[in-house]
Parts: C-alpha cells; sequence; structure tokens
C-alpha cells in the first residue's frame, strides 16, 4: 500500500490500488505549486486515501481552466501534498510527497511516469515531451480527454 508525507513529515497519508491516470501539468497554477516548471501528479480516488496524521492547510482558489479547486499543503512545512476539485472528487496528490520504494519496479522512475500531459502549450520550449505521454491541450474538453479518467 503506498504511503507518503510531507518534508517534516507532520502530514502523512496513504492510498489503495492504482492511480488512475499520471500526469504532467504545465499550466500556471502548477508552476506556482511547485515552484519549478511543472508538477508530476497521481489521480486517486479520494476514496482510496487515508490521512494518517497531520491536519493540511486548504488554500482554495479558481484554477487556470476555470475550476474550483482546493490546494492542500503542510501547514509547519508547507510542501504541496495534492488538490482536489479539478477532477471532480478524484484528488491530484504530488507525486513527490509519496515514498516510493528506492530500486524497485515501482520506485519513482516508473512509478510516477505520466502517461499524459496537461497545458502542454505552455510547455517551456528546454522540457521535452514524456515519450509516449499522450499530450492535451490546456485539460481537454473533460474527464474523457484524459485517459483512465
Amino acid at each position: 500500500m503506498p504511503s507518503g508525507s510531507c518534508f517534516c513529515t507532520a502530514i502523512k497519508f496513504t492510498f489503495t490500488g492504482e492511480p488512475l491516470v499520471k500526469a504532467l501539468c504545465h499550466c500556471t497554477d502548477c508552476r506556482k505549486l511547485s515552484g519549478s516548471t511543472y508538477t508530476t501528479n497521481l489521480l486517486i480516488p479520494s476514496s482510496s486515501f487515508t490521512l494518517l496524521s497531520g491536519t493540511p492547510k486548504p488554500v482554495p482558489k479558481t484554477s487556470d481552466a476555470g475550476n474550483a479547486i482546493t490546494n492542500f499543503f503542510c501547514g509547519e512545512c508547507g510542501s504541496p501534498l495534492w488538490g482536489k476539485g479539478a477532477f471532480g472528487d478524484d484528488l491530484v496528490l504530488r507525486a513527490g510527497v509519496v515514498d516510493w520504494e528506492e530500486g524497485k519496479e515501482n520506485g519513482m522512475s516508473e512509478g510516477a511516469r505520466p502517461s499524459v500531459e496537461l497545458f502542454v502549450q505552455r510547455r517551456v520550449g528546454w522540457v521535452d515531451g514524456v515519450e509516449g505521454a499522450k499530450g492535451v491541450v490546456g485539460m481537454g474538453k473533460g474527464k474523457g480527454e484524459v485517459e483512465g479518467v
């Protein structure tokens, strides 16, 4: 069962099953959330997620795509943890907070390998697309455009 935490480990969580989708997002909001050029995300059903410890800080906002979303952060260390609202009730879990098993097939190298890239029109020119990942302009026309959702 995958688990994870924020940087200071005040927030700990676990989830069951496989992610519905593994995606990079190049939108402006994700750049701000990551402090980098994109986020790497795992879309998981909220019913498969269990918060084990801590109280994440919610920050509501209207996303680039016009969705009412809430992003959750650790109130102690500031780690971005997950978002809710972009894909209904499903959680957009930041792949970097998952405690991947080092040296195993399900480690970060393959465990978070994206099958889709969102907002490809905003990808910075010096970052290549992920080989084999479907590129989507914006978030697409709806959930059906993002494979698996």
